[in-house]
């Protein structure tokens, strides 16, 4: 810990508190997703996206702005009425029965993640943020990596990836997320996004010999590191916080939403802008 303050500033507050950002109303579960000049639900945004057969972005995983380009032609496309026609039969169809209608929910709840804080963009943390959030965390500490330990884990995940998320900067967890996956699930994350494995995203410095230092010097203990990657891998159903963009600059550690549609908190390899 030494090693990464020493490398680290942290960040100026938000001018604004997440908290007072929040864009969900007290009544609502999600947020509304703005578009075209309205404010759709999360049915709404999956039953245009399932009527213009936005389930066929499903491979490779879009990224966030894909899948608000799609839905802003959808919405073109069918206008409020023809939402409105659509929504109701939606919502009466069963996604284990029909994947295509499972796959649109999913991508009506990632719009949701993405419009939750005003004057801001957020998603779900990745497996390899949720993993060096634990391994910071005072969470199994003493435990080995064996079944003994997985088993005690559903109890405390989510709270020991909010305390270990909070000790540093935003900025420098993403990077330590990113060496994680590198180092666990590179191949993985190859077939995901065919010629992606670098960070994509601002602020934060692709995975290499400097950051490669930092991650090791930070997360010094390889059986560990290993053993919190396979545990937030198996526990998708342990809810995680948000990682905020902020439009004026900088990231903030976001709330932690409800689960998705399926009943999990997304933990993807890549980050999902």
């Amino acid at each position: 810990m030494d090693a990464l303050y020493a490398r680290v500033t942290a960040p100026a507050a938000p001018a604004v508190p997440l908290a007072r950002r929040e864009r969900r109303r007290l009544e609502e579960v999600f947020p509304a997703i703005p578009i075209r000049g309205l404010e759709l639900t999360t049915d709404e945004a999956a039953a245009a996206l399932f009527e213009t057969q936005a389930d066929e972005l499903a491979w490779p995983v879009p990224h966030t702005d894909t899948l608000y380009d799609s839905l802003n032609g959808a919405v073109r496309l069918l206008g409020p009425a023809g939402i409105a026609e659509h929504v109701e039969d939606f919502t009466a169809l069963d996604s284990d029965e029909f994947p295509e209608v499972g796959v649109c929910r999913q991508f009506a709840y990632r719009l949701a993640l993405s419009f939750w804080y005003a004057e801001a963009r957020s998603r779900p943390m990745t497996a390899g943020e949720a993993a060096a959030a634990l391994y910071l965390s005072l969470a199994y500490r003493h435990h080995q990596a064996d079944g003994a330990a997985a088993r005690l884990a559903p109890s405390l995940v989510s709270r020991a990836i909010r305390q270990g998320a909070a000790l540093i900067p935003v900025e420098t967890l993403m990077g330590l997320g990113e060496a994680m996956t590198a180092e666990f699930a590179a191949p993985a994350l190859t077939c995901v996004t065919p010629g992606v494995t670098g960070a994509s995203h601002p602020g934060v410095t692709p995975t290499g010999p400097g950051n490669d230092w930092l991650y090791r010097q930070a997360l010094p203990d390889w059986q560990r590191r290993r053993f919190c990657f396979s545990l937030v891998r198996a526990h998708p159903r342990q809810p995680s916080p948000l990682i905020v963009r902020l439009d004026g600059g900088g990231y903030a550690l976001g709330g932690i939403p409800p689960a998705g549609p399926d009943g999990s908190w997304r933990r993807p390899l890549r980050a999902e802008w």
